[in-house]
């Protein structure tokens, strides 16, 4: 039995192949390149009842993974986060199934470890001894602290306002940090030109095809932790959107592995109002979307102006009739308050924003009661602590605390 059943590389505007031997970037017309796999194969030698005696972690999926020689895998332990029932607040918006699927729990505390993980694993397969890429923060600090486990140099440009804790992060694991006085977008026309320049290895969002495999892991644990009953909605806080893309990738799989029945979850596309491209073109649409113009959010890790796979991301909420939604920062940040004090969970920002879009969601009957809903918390709230803004009154010693 093989370790993993990759087949090639493929284009999804002009249908290109490539095989997955040798190092390869965007598709010559410059579209984002995806992975498939050898579904027959996968499915007659693995059965979901096998997955039980794996380790819980995201390589027990390495069939639908493409490292191909398990010498080449880079793992923290990354994977099967919780998912969570939250009975107090689905009372409170009126959603009796309400789950939060919670990646502030694996290493460098956001999901963008999955991305990492498989992403610097593949680049190690291929000979990659160097490469670079810019960062809102957490996908900058995860793919930094993974290339130190690996042996690979990194080159990290975030921007100047990016959170301490995840420039702290970058730092410490010895990578070339650099801050840049802009957004993402300028970091990454820092880094085009670095690639160029000196040859590096671009692993940009969706500019190598592996960093979606990790992520689409958080599909396939979602579709297992349900027993391959798949909820009725998902909603993802989206601003490359590979997260989203992944998710739909990884339950098409499954579809075609035959191992769900059923229509697809509908995904939710959630975005901050000071930068909400998909949502624009979803309204309008589109196919693409458009830049968007002095964005601006407290949300920094969806502060994506445009996103390269954006029409992926589109596609993915309208295959499934699913949807697009702004959140305003204020709305935001009382979410982030609701969902602690009523369940415990410190959730970050984004995964605030999400909360938010379930509840307004709810009260527009876009979602029903009785339905299925999880919602995506992609990083620990303690790695935004700006976020929290709070009084204390303070006592001195011998003090009794007030009635």
């Amino acid at each position: 039995m093989k370790y993993s059943y990759v087949s090639h590389l493929y284009c999804p505007k002009c249908s290109s192949t490539f095989d997955t031997k040798n190092q390869h970037q965007l598709c010559t017309c410059g579209s984002p390149l995806l992975v498939a796999y050898d579904m027959e194969g996968i499915a007659e030698h693995l059965e979901p009842g096998h997955l039980k005696e794996r380790k819980a972690d995201l390589w027990r999926y390495h069939e639908l993974l493409p490292v191909e020689d398990e010498s080449n895998v880079v793992s923290l332990g990354e994977g099967m986060t919780p998912l969570v029932h939250l009975p107090r607040l689905g009372v409170d918006m009126s959603l009796e199934n309400l789950y939060i699927k919670d990646e502030g729990l694996v290493p460098t505390g956001s999901f963008k470890a999955r991305g990492a993980a498989v992403g610097v694993s593949k680049a190690k397969e291929l000979g990659v001894t160097a490469f670079a890429m810019p960062t809102n923060g957490n996908a900058g600090a995860a793919w930094a602290l993974y290339a130190a486990r690996a042996g690979i140099r990194s080159t990290i440009v975030m921007p100047r306002d990016a959170p301490r804790i995840t420039r702290n992060e970058v730092a410490i694991s010895g990578a070339d940090l650099y801050l840049v006085n802009g957004l993402i977008s300028d970091a990454g026309k820092i880094i085009g030109s670095a690639v160029k320049d000196q040859g590096l290895y671009d692993v940009s969002t969706l500019k190598e095809p592996y960093r979606i495999e990790g992520k689409k892991t958080m599909g396939l644990e979602i579709a297992e932790q349900f027993d391959f009953n798949l909820p009725d909605v998902i909603l993802y806080p989206t601003g490359g959107g590979v997260g989203l893309i992944g998710i739909h990738k990884a339950l098409k799989e499954l579809k075609a592995l035959g191992w769900t029945e059923g229509d697809l979850p509908r995904l939710v596309a959630v975005q901050a109002s000071g930068c909400a491209p998909i949502v624009k073109a979803w309204e309008a649409g589109a196919r693409e979307s458009e830049f968007w113009h002095d964005s601006k959010t407290k949300a920094f890790g969806i502060n994506v102006p445009k996103a390269l796979g954006d029409f992926l991301v589109l596609d993915a909420l309208y295959e499934t009739d699913g949807c697009a939604i702004a959140i305003d920062d204020d709305e935001m940040l009382e979410a982030q308050k609701q969902v602690a004090s009523l369940e415990g969970n410190f959730v970050c920002p984004e995964g605030a924003a999400a909360f938010a879009a379930a509840r307004r969601l709810k009260e527009a009957d876009w979602i029903r009661e009785d339905e299925t809903v999880v919602v995506l918390n992609t990083g620990a709230g303690i790695k935004y602590p700006d976020t929290v803004d709070i009084e204390s009154e303070m006592l001195e010693k011998g003090d009794t605390l007030p009635k």
